[in-house]
């Protein structure tokens, strides 16, 4: 008997994880991807799973709740997660990949499936199911207006990235390299004295900032707050946050306050500002971001952009396999969900497609339980009881507690990934029957 045609909606992180994970399971799959022909804002590349904001897939330590969520993809035979390790450049306990390298991964694995066909066009309806709709924070108009249409007002939340700069033009004699508490070298690091640092915040909280293409004033997501709006918080807040200058030394002594570069491709030609998301003037960035020691000539291969991602009201319209409650042959996935971070989104990606696969084939879905990262997200999304529901990063606090009290954080990280992993090995096994 043939295997029913599944629609997927968007090549992104999601939409792409979701397309493999099918297609390597023999359905055939119809992709939908409207670049090149039509880009949102914050898209510069026709390839699938472009990286619009960091470079970074953050920590890659298992003590570290993304740790163990990519750990579980990887049992689970995540695409991205092998994308990612074979485009990863260094990035101390992190995982940072070369953005193109990691893209253009992504895109000859799907291109080269013969279950996948992919549609250059713009979906301006929900599909029917079986399908996954996975269009992305960025969702076009006319498929935000169907989705709307459906359920009723989306809600929304803006996002910021930070700006790129060239490694032939920082002043390297006013820089070094290496990552906290000796961990190897993988950041370059731009040293503040106590003066360099509050006039650089005088001059930062009074900048101008770029107009929004808004409808209300926006809803700032707290894992992606501009550094102007953070730096408007207290004047010591930036050196407590992102400039924090613990673990770092130069020529012996222990700077104020420092600003960290992270490599953003293969060869290391280009550096992204970590912790800079902004949405000033280009010409203030340029003005404000030139009194940080090192970048007074920087030349910007991306200067920092600030959008608008959407998102559903998940917990009143999702069951913890991403399906809808009314529709269970119809997902949504990706960062619409609710889930924050590029590795979220892919796991969601996976977990809509394992799950629907088992409806497919007449098995309940599989509860991977909130005792796993990639379990617990779903969870999360759909089982939100507050009015206040936000965009969530994978941590601990949204799993299940371990049975015993353990009082070193980093100890109970580990149990928590123990347990977790225990049980998606068993998943991973099973499903491979």
């Amino acid at each position: 008997m043939s295997k029913p045609n599944v629609t997927v909606v968007g090549a992104g992180l999601a939409g792409a994880e979701a397309a493999y994970r099918l297609a390597t399971r023999g359905y055939p799959v119809t992709l939908y991807e409207m670049k090149p022909y039509k880009r949102t804002p914050a898209h510069k590349c026709d390839g699938f799973a472009e990286l619009v904001c960091s470079n970074s897939l953050r920590s890659d330590r298992l003590e570290n709740a993304v740790g163990l969520l990519k750990e579980e993809m990887r049992i689970l035979g995540s695409l991205v997660m092998e994308a990612a390790d074979a485009t990863r450049v260094p990035a101390g306990g992190a995982l940072a990949v070369d953005r193109e390298g990691f893209s253009a991964y992504i895109t000859d694995a799907l291109q080269a499936c013969a279950n996948i066909t992919v549609v250059h066009e713009e979906a301006t309806a929900l599909p029917n199911g079986p399908a996954i709709v996975a269009t992305g924070p960025l969702t076009s108009d006319a498929m935000s207006e169907a989705i709307e249409r459906r359920f009723g007002a989306s809600l929304h939340f803006y996002d910021a990235a930070a700006p790129i700069v060239t490694y032939d033009s920082l002043e390297h004699d006013r820089v070094f390299a290496a990552s906290r508490y000796d961990r190897g070298s993988d950041y370059l690091n731009c040293p503040m004295t106590r003066e360099e640092y509050f006039a650089f915040y005088r001059a930062l909280v009074e900048a101008e900032t770029a107009p929004l293409h808004s409808f209300e004033t926006p809803r700032v997501f707290e894992g992606c707050m501009p550094v102007e709006v953070m730096a408007k918080r207290g004047e010591l807040t930036l050196a407590y946050g992102p400039l924090k200058p613990v673990g770092l030394t130069f020529n012996g002594v222990r700077p104020f306050a420092v600003v960290q570069l992270r490599r953003d491709n293969a060869d290391g030609s280009l550096y992204n500002i970590v912790g800079f998301q902004t949405n000033l003037k280009f010409s203030e960035q340029k003005r404000v971001f030139g009194m940080i020691p090192g970048l007074a000539h920087a030349e910007y291969a991306r200067y920092g952009v600030m959008h608008r991602n959407t998102f559903l009201q998940s917990p009143k319209l999702l069951r913890f396999d991403y399906s809808l409650k009314d529709d269970p042959l119809l997902c949504f996935a990706g960062q619409m969900t609710g889930v924050e971070g590029y590795i979220e989104s892919a796991a969601s990606g996976l977990l809509a497609a394992i799950e629907l696969i088992e409806k497919l084939e007449g098995r309940e879905p599989i509860d991977f339980a909130s005792a796993t990262a990639i379990g617990a997200l779903g969870h999360y999304v759909s089982e939100y009881n507050g009015g206040d529901f936000q965009p969530m990063n994978v941590t601990f606090g949204i799993m299940d507690p371990l049975s015993e009290r353990v009082r070193s954080k980093q100890e109970r990280g580990q149990k928590l990934s123990e347990r977790a992993l225990l049980r998606v090995r068993d998943i991973a096994q099973r499903l491979s029957r």
